[in-house]
């Protein structure tokens, strides 16, 4: 189905909140699957599964636990999302001719959207790949080298993130809506419903009118 870009925003924020992640970075989740979608990429489902991943496991197990050399998780796989942010921080590091190169992260493709806001930044192209994909963005539009529906793995051995020259091609550009299957749109209410809070018999009094005191 589709969806607008700020219903899936919403959703995907809440349901972070309700997988557990800060508010912070629930915020930067949602903002990272309106992004996606918006560019026809099938994301949604990969983002359920990164949300299952950080229920099992405390951000400090899928965090980089360093930020120099090649970035790695204590637990052995990375979270996009936590990885994403901190390539997000350490933008500048791109600018001087760094290359980020990550192990193991898990759904390499969340961390586009990361990439894409330092892109913006810099006011250089930045270019993500994993395996034989890739995926360069100015932050405004992008360069798949493979068809969009194509793109999600479970975890990437191996990723890298610089800046580059812009690319040749024809470039995606964002559109207004964005597609979620069924499935992948049912798992984040699931979580999102984990964020209200239970009812109680004076919420339930009060949801169905007026209370006991009512004089009218």
């Amino acid at each position: 189905m589709t969806y607008s870009l700020n219903e899936i925003d919403a959703l995907a924020k809440r349901a972070a909140r309700g997988a557990g992640l800060s508010w912070g970075m629930s915020e930067e989740a949602g903002k990272a699957l309106r992004w996606l979608t918006s560019f026809g990429f099938s994301g949604a489902g990969a983002f359920a599964d990164v949300l299952d991943l950080n229920t099992r496991k405390s951000p400090a197990q899928l965090a980089p636990t360093s930020l120099d050399g090649i970035w790695r998780a204590a637990d052995g796989v990375l979270c996009p999302l936590a990885s994403g942010a901190a390539i997000s921080d350490c933008a500048a590091r791109l600018q001087g001719g760094e290359t980020f190169t990550l192990e193991q992260v898990a759904h390499p493709l969340l961390v586009v959207p990361f990439a894409a806001w330092a892109a913006v930044r810099l006011s250089t192209p930045v270019c993500v790949a994993w395996g034989d994909r890739s995926v360069s963005t100015d932050g405004f539009s992008v360069f798949p080298n493979e068809a969009s529906g194509q793109m999600e793995d479970g975890i990437a051995p191996k990723l890298t993130c610089k800046c580059q020259a812009p690319p040749r091609g024809l470039p995606k550009f964002p559109a207004q809506r964005g597609i979620v299957s069924s499935a992948s749109w049912a798992r984040l209410t699931a979580y999102a419903q984990l964020t209200y809070a239970p009812a109680t018999e004076a919420s339930r009094r009060l949801g169905a009118g007026a209370g006991e005191g009512d004089n009218d």
